[in-house]
């Protein structure tokens, strides 16, 4: 898994078991490999590269991952069934039947010399869907005593069930901003929120953040880098506030869209399960909460699931796209039918 925060690449050796008709997961090993400035610089910007070097590069990172998966299989002495691989979002404009990630599994398959799943989005695209979000049904089967499952990724993202169907929607950027900001200090984030809190809030750069019509608009729906570039990270580029101040509002605006994102489901306390590297944001942590008040009760799990839930989602996907199960909602994307997506590529 690559996330659009760039903040490396996760690979988790996981293993799944169906017991009593449910499903079991254990994380067997997991790491974070950082990117170099090579990596970074050409997946921040290869958006705007010709058609040629494009192909080159999903080629190239491809053949990237593939080295990285079989290193870590023999650092750990293991073999996989399989390596299921999201890839890195590139581009994601579903309205124009758009949506690619890096890193071709034909190129992984052979490098890692195994078989591998990758491409889970363009099926549920070509049948009328946002092809995303896509963790919903692993929320649904692997973390089901919550009633929400919120992901403060480079995006973040809620998954919920609601009159019995699995319901999720992209929120608002999150780490995508919070980390371009720290990048402009020479940091590579805002370590425990700590300049964040220690700003004061712009109401007029919240305003205009908060502004987009996207955070009014129905779902399914779903957000890329393009629109990010265009309305947050543009607002935050036209604002003189400090550094401070910026990360300061900039997390309040992630709080408030969660907090206008999650319905009210009973009359008992929601357990709220939050992942993804911004659970590790103290300040924003403690932000959300305040937001949603005593209703809603924020729950941080173990650092190893914070960190690896969605790395360990999409190698369950794989595990259903294997066994011919559907592995993506249309309740959750809008497509025609439920479907299994995924290509599968044979080393």
């Amino acid at each position: 898994m690559s996330g659009t925060s760039l903040d490396g690449l996760d690979i988790v050796l996981c293993r799944f078991t169906y017991k009593n008709q449910n499903w079991i997961y254990n994380i067997l090993n997991a790491t974070t490999l950082i990117y170099d400035d090579y990596w970074i610089d050409s997946l921040r910007d290869c958006e705007t590269c010709t058609g040629r070097k494009l192909i080159a590069l999903d080629h190239e990172y491809g053949r990237y991952l593939g080295q990285q998966v079989k290193a870590f299989a023999e650092q750990h002495k293991s073999k996989a069934d399989f390596v299921a691989s999201h890839g890195h979002t590139i581009f994601h404009q579903p309205d124009q039947h758009i949506s690619l990630q890096l890193g071709h599994g034909a190129y992984l398959a052979a490098h890692a010399g195994l078989p591998v799943v990758s491409d889970f989005r363009t099926l549920d695209i070509a049948l009328g869907g946002q092809g995303a979000p896509l963790v919903p049904i692993g929320d649904e089967l692997l973390f089901s005593e919550y009633d929400f499952c919120l992901n403060l990724g480079g995006i973040s993202n809620v998954s919920f069930s609601y009159n019995g169907q699995r319901l999720a929607f992209d929120i608002s950027a999150c780490n995508m901003l919070l980390n371009a900001l720290a990048n402009t200090a020479g940091l590579a984030y805002d370590e425990d929120g700590h300049m964040a809190r220690s700003g004061t809030l712009q109401p007029d750069l919240l305003q205009q953040l908060n502004s987009p019509p996207y955070f009014s608009d129905s779902y399914p729906k779903s957000l890329g880098k393009e629109w990010v570039l265009q309305n947050s990270l543009a607002a935050l580029a036209g604002s003189a506030a400090s550094l401070p101040d910026k990360l300061h509002t900039t997390c309040h605006h992630i709080a408030i869209q969660l907090k206008n994102a999650l319905p009210v489901l009973h009359q008992d306390q929601h357990r709220v399960l939050l992942t993804g590297g911004g659970a590790f944001n103290k300040y924003l942590v403690a932000l959300i909460q305040q937001y949603l008040g005593q209703q809603y009760r924020v729950e941080v799990p173990e650092p190893e699931v914070v960190s690896y839930k969605e790395a360990l989602i999409f190698a369950f996907l794989g595990v259903l796209r294997w066994q011919g199960q559907p592995n993506c909602l249309k309740t959750v994307t809008g497509a025609a039918t439920d479907n299994i997506g995924g290509s599968i590529y044979l080393a």
